[in-house]
């Protein structure tokens, strides 16, 4: 029964993208279809299929062993606040666990080796490759393919600011697929400090999942035809118009920044990236709690925050295949997501969901719920995306981005749900 609500969940998904669609008539079903088959196929293969679970649970390990090489430097710092057991490159490690050391210092080894992955051209040819596979399968616009690729690795304000070029040369429209699509974000410098709260092998599949979604949703929320002459990706060094002091105006090329001062920039970055992830942790959960306190001022023990957000969420959470009363503790969770962040969430579930207690027991509340919050779909995430177009884009396409803000909310929404459903189809 409950798989065939978990089926329906999945084209209701697909029928609230079409309602809320800017242009209906000029959706193209075709390559929407194509894309959602493939997203099947890849969520049977990484969830049901024994090598492809096989497949990612060796890249989760991946991950995990990085995190633990990272300790080594951590340990050096802190001594007293590494896991008490800890398999990396430095060996094994002792001391105590918390949210800080086990999700957030890694970061600072993890960010600089993608960053030098970059640097070094690695991961433009790989994103260039990919995107180009991905654009002959699925029939859409050479950059909005390399574009969902590029999210993979890269953060959702560091993608843009490298396609300023692009997003300059293309209108309006296609400037709002990049912010849809960007909602859904994904960055694989911190995938380490996922697999450390939730289980790997889901935060591995939710990635490729939250690109195909990420496509599926918005050629159907923002259908833009593009093209043949228009169908081009500017590549980052190409050349960029410079104003000079005499009023002319010439195209320069970037130059390369010495590799030690790029590293240094890297470094100094990944910190802030920390601080970020932190202070939002404690302002969120604080500003939660508050809320929760001046809602019992009321005397309704029943009013609550996470309450409110399960009955929001609770007819999408039942859609995904749950009991009514599995159903409402997922949504209050999808709920708090979407308010704060992915790592508050996570906080909260993770020591059930790695004992395999409750609900968790079950794996397709696991698949379902890790799934579900492996992304940046959240509200402060817009401000972020139109923050970083205002820097790069013209003032009218950062307005006309701007007025969409209630679909970017439904894009991000939509694309987790999605994501969430092709993976719990296949776990029970």
């Amino acid at each position: 029964m409950y798989v065939v609500i978990n089926i329906i969940g999945i084209f209701v998904t697909i029928g609230v993208a079409f309602l809320f669609s800017r242009d209906r008539k000029n959706i193209q079903w075709k390559s929407v279809g194509i894309v959602t088959a493939l997203q099947l196929v890849l969520a049977w293969f990484f969830v049901n299929f024994s090598v492809g679970r096989q497949a990612v649970v060796a890249a989760a390990d991946g991950f995990n062993w990085l995190v633990g090489t990272a300790y080594k430097g951590i340990a050096f710092a802190l001594p007293d606040w590494v896991p008490t057991t800890v398999a990396g490159a430095g060996g094994t490690l002792h001391g105590s666990m918390n949210f800080v050391t086990s999700a957030l210092l890694p970061i600072l080894l993890v960010v600089p080796l993608f960053d030098i992955l970059t640097y070094i051209g690695f991961l433009p040819w790989l994103v260039k490759w990919i995107g180009r596979g991905l654009s002959f399968i699925t029939g859409q616009p050479k950059f909005e393919a390399f574009f969902s690729i590029e999210m993979m690795f890269l953060g959702n304000t560091e993608v843009l600011a490298i396609s300023k070029n692009q997003l300059n040369q293309m209108d309006e429209r296609r400037n709002l697929t990049i912010a849809l699509m960007s909602m859904s974000c994904v960055t694989a410098s911190i995938v380490g400090a996922y697999t450390q709260m939730m289980p790997g092998q889901y935060v591995l599949t939710a990635i490729p999942l939250n690109i195909l979604s990420a496509i599926v949703i918005t050629a159907i929320l923002n259908p833009v035809k593009v093209a043949a002459e228009d169908d081009v990706v500017a590549e980052v060094n190409d050349a960029i118009a410079v104003e000079q002091a005499d009023g002319t105006t010439t195209m320069e090329r970037p130059k390369k920044e010495p590799f030690f001062s790029f590293l240094g920039d890297s470094i100094l970055g990944a910190g802030k990236l920390i601080l970020i992830i932190l202070a939002s942790v404690i302002a969120f959960v604080a500003l939660a709690n508050l809320i929760d306190a001046v809602l019992g001022l009321t005397g309704l023990k029943w009013l609550s925050l996470s309450n409110i957000f399960g009955i929001i969420m609770f007819p999408f959470a039942w859609l995904l295949g749950f009991s009514p009363e599995h159903a409402f503790q997922i949504a209050q969770y999808m709920g708090t997501k979407l308010v704060t962040n992915e790592f508050v969430v996570m906080g909260e579930v993770s020591k059930s969901i790695m004992a395999h207690k409750g609900m968790f027991a079950n794996q397709h509340a696991t698949a379902v719920l890790t799934v579900f919050v492996t992304s940046f779909a959240n509200f402060s995430t817009v401000g972020m995306i139109i923050g970083a177009f205002k820097g790069l884009v013209s003032k009218k396409k950062v307005d006309f981005i701007s007025s969409n803000v209630p679909l970017m909310l439904v894009s991000g929404i939509l694309v987790s749900l999605l994501s969430a459903g092709m993976a719990g189809l296949f776990a029970w």
